[in-house]
Order: C-alpha cells, then structure tokens, then sequence
C-alpha cells in the first residue's frame, strides 16, 4: 500500500476519475433493489480502497444501484476476504491482494476460508513492480555487487518489510534463496517506520512498490539497485529489471484483484469483469494509478484464476520450503 503523501494525491484525484467514468447505462445483468457491498480489506485511503472506489461508483452508474466500499481491514486483509468469500446475500463482492487470496493458505494453518474454493476471481484489477532499495551505506550499486556484499557479510544485513508472508517479504526471501545469501528480517506493521528505519540506517534493505520510496531515491537518501517487474518501470528507467540484473525468472508483483463469493453466477462474474475494465482503462484513472506506481491489468475472470493458482504455487511452495509463518 502507499504512503501518506500518494493517497492523498490519488484522493484528490478521485473526484475528477469519477466525475469522468459516470454514465447512464441499462443493466445486463439487474441487481436486487437494495445496496451493493464492496467490501475492502483494508483502511480508507489504501491504493486497493481508491481502486474500489473507482470501480463502486462506475458500477453504480451502470447497475442503477449504489456500491458502497465497507473498509474491513485486520488479520492482513485476511478479515474482509473471509466476509466477501461467506457472502451468501447477493449483493457482497469486494477487492483483495496477493496475501489473502494466494499465500494466506500457506501462512495460516487454521485459514477460515479456501481461496480456491469459496472465492470466484473477476478481475486482476491492476498491479505494481516493486523495487530493491539499499541504504547508501551499503557499498554496492548493482544487484550482484548487493550478493556480494551480503556474501562476504552474512551476519550484518537486516531488511525490512511489512510482515511475514508479505510481497516485499516474500520477494526479498526469493532474492537470498536464489542468490545464496543472508539477511535478518525485521517486520513493521507499516511501510512508513520501515522506510524512516532505512532511511536512518536502522535497516539495510527493503524490497516495496515503487510509489512507497520514489521520494528517497530521488532525494538519494537510498539506491534504487533492481525492479521485481518484468520490465523497467517509467518512474524508474534508470534501474535494471532483476533479469537485465542476472536473476531471470524471480519477476514478482503486488496487485490488487475483484472477487466476489464463489456462489456468484458465471454470467455476473463476466458483466463485472467487462465493466471494471471500462472503469480503469478510462484516461485518468490509468493515469493516476500509473503515476501512483501501478500498471492497470483489468484481466478476464479466466486469466485471473489463471494467475492466482500461479501465484498460490509459486510462493506458497517458498514457504513451505523456507518454514515461513505468520507473525
């Protein structure tokens, strides 16, 4: 999720996006005469709440009936997808991320709900590359310079991130398997005293979106050493890819995907999809969640399910390997 200062930047600009996407428009598929829930997993301002908001007021437009975000955050997002995923009213859906829908199973033993079986996937709405950061301290520029380092000094490095099971947690316990290294992990409950801490030098390294610490690396209070996405990110041209970097095959992403519970009908599922894509590919919700440091997806219900089992494999294999738990 983003700093303080990117939502309130994606706040105000909300108004415009929804002034802009609003729309008369019959509905396919009629919704009951009451409500809609869009329930979020996480706080007011988070970038999965600004993307719900977006996608709630389009499809108040379309349906003829409100969508209203209930912020449900707690348990790592983990609370408000277990109440989208036992929704039995008709009118409950909601977003997620990476943890809830595709790690939390192997994270957490006594998981009260199957994200394979009580969730129907709609849409990956959208998703961020995320970067390797390095106090200046550090003497090391370059991705294997940084394996270096950590190799001649396996006992000195500490990273940071926001918990076990984490993206940033996870993307950086890739990196040290792949690249045979050590580093201490320090979890936060948040991005900003992990960032104060790294800036400080309390830390040495932190894998996170690209929004949550262009600030520092602009300002050179740290170095900006590799991209976890496939290609080089526009706010960040400069900084190899972990492929460019020797790493191939370790790209990773955080994103943000609409679900609703696995009751929900295969022709709902697709008119929802169909309208969240026109929600966020309009000009300026792309472009504010482009400059926010996400990549708009808006994928078919298919290719979402396609990628949470890739996902659910791929990371929930590293925990089993590395006896990752939930903290």
């Amino acid at each position: 999720m983003l700093p303080r200062r990117s939502m309130l930047a994606l706040g105000a600009a909300l108004p415009g996006i929804l002034a802009t996407q609003s729309r008369a428009q019959t509905a396919t598929q009629p919704w009951p005469d009451r409500p809609v829930r869009m329930v979020v997993p996480y706080p007011a301002g988070s970038t999965p709440d600004i993307v719900a908001r977006v996608v709630a007021q389009h499809f108040s437009s379309v349906f003829g009936q409100p969508f209203v975000a209930d912020n449900r955050a707690g348990v790592g997002g983990n609370l408000g997808t277990e109440l989208i995923a036992k929704a039995t009213d008709g009118v409950t859906f909601g977003v997620s991320i990476n943890g809830p829908l595709s790690t939390a199973p192997a994270l957490y033993p006594n998981l009260p709900y199957d994200p394979a079986k009580d969730l129907a996937p709609i849409s990956l709405l959208a998703r961020a590359g995320q970067v390797l950061v390095v106090h200046p301290s550090i003497p090391a520029r370059t991705l294997s310079e940084f394996i270096a380092y950590a190799k001649a000094n396996p006992t000195v490095l500490s990273y940071g991130s926001v918990g076990a099971g984490s993206g940033g947690h996870l993307a950086m316990e890739d990196l040290k398997a792949r690249g045979g290294f050590q580093a201490v992990h320090v979890p936060y409950r948040g991005f900003p005293q992990a960032t104060l801490d790294l800036v400080a030098g309390r830390i040495n390294a932190m894998i996170l979106t690209a929004a949550g610490i262009l600030p520092q690396v602009r300002e050179g209070q740290v170095n900006a050493l590799a991209v976890t996405a496939d290609a080089r990110l526009p706010q960040l041209p400069d900084v190899p890819t972990l492929a460019e970097s020797g790493m191939p095959d370790a790209t990773s992403y955080a994103w943000i995907g609409l679900v609703g519970p696995a009751s929900t009908s295969p022709e709902r599922v697709q008119t929802l999809a169909r309208e969240a894509r026109t929600a966020l590919t309009a000009p300026q919700a792309r472009q504010t969640l482009t400059t926010a440091g996400f990549e708009v997806v808006a994928s078919t219900p298919e290719a979402f399910a396609s990628y949470i089992q890739a996902e659910t494999a791929r990371w929930g294999a590293l925990i089993r390997k590395l006896g990752i738990t939930a903290e």
